[in-house]
């Protein structure tokens, strides 16, 4: 199982599926931009979470989600909800209704 972590911007509801797990974490450390006041809130599924490795498991993917909150901006923080899938990761946009 590889680790699956979501960012949703404060404020908005989650656009796509939470990672897999009957519950879901909100991490205690949001996301935040460092050239506005926009913060994003990561959820990952409870059993990963409460893994011992998770700090370290966690980390080079909370790197990715913070480079991609940061590329945000550029476009005004539109997506508002990211996920990692390995070492890509996922923009999450509402569909054109």
């Amino acid at each position: 199982m590889s680790l699956r972590i979501a960012a949703i911007r404060s404020g908005t509801e989650p656009v796509g599926k939470l990672p897999v797990g009957a519950f879901h974490r909100w991490l205690e450390t949001p996301i935040l931009c460092p050239k506005c006041h926009v913060s994003y809130n990561m959820v990952v599924d409870w059993d990963a979470a409460a893994d011992r490795w998770f700090a370290e498991s966690s980390r080079p993917l909370i790197q990715l989600l913070t480079k991609a909150v940061q590329m945000g901006h550029s476009n005004n923080h539109r997506v508002t909800h990211f996920e990692t899938a390995g070492v890509v990761v996922e923009s999450i946009i509402v569909p054109a209704s």
